[in-house]
């Protein structure tokens, strides 16, 4: 078993409560995503309440904003999953349903295995890619890092 694990936190800005019809496909498809990436291979945890959701968990005070954090077991399964599964077909029309953002809205960064993650923690992850850019400490897709 590995001694660190991968994590990553995405944050839409929905054009549209999450009871709004503009946005229905996307959040009919929220339970099936969500049920797609425990099943995959590599997926350690996520981010729910005790329904299973998470659009309930919110830093920003916003109910436009949702949030998606998990780990995994690399970055190569992480990427596996979003990139290479059903997932993808969501991902590429997520300009339907969210807005453009101007700050970053993913990142991803290495813990030791069994750490447990915290929303705040994420924010702050979040935080250092506008501050800094890619760095060790959290970092993207275009430029990964391997664990420590």
């Amino acid at each position: 078993m590995s001694a660190y694990h991968l994590a990553q936190i995405n944050i839409a800005h929905l054009k549209a409560p999450t009871d709004d019809p503009i946005i229905a496909d996307f959040v009919a498809d929220l339970d099936n995503i969500n049920q797609l990436a425990e099943q995959s291979e590599g997926f350690v945890w996520r981010l729910k309440d005790e329904t299973g959701d998470a659009t309930s968990f919110n830093p920003y005070d916003d109910p436009s904003y949702i949030i998606n954090m998990s780990v995994w077991q690399d970055t190569e399964v992480l990427k596996e999953f979003v990139y290479g599964s059903n997932h993808v077909q969501i991902y590429m029309k997520r300009a339907q349903w969210c807005h453009s953002m101007d700050k970053a809205h993913m990142t991803l960064w290495w813990i030791p295995t069994g750490h447990t993650l915290s929303l705040a923690e994420a924010i702050e992850r979040l935080a250092l890619i506008d501050k800094v850019g890619n760095s060790k400490e959290a970092f993207t897709f275009k430029k990964t890092y391997g664990s420590p």
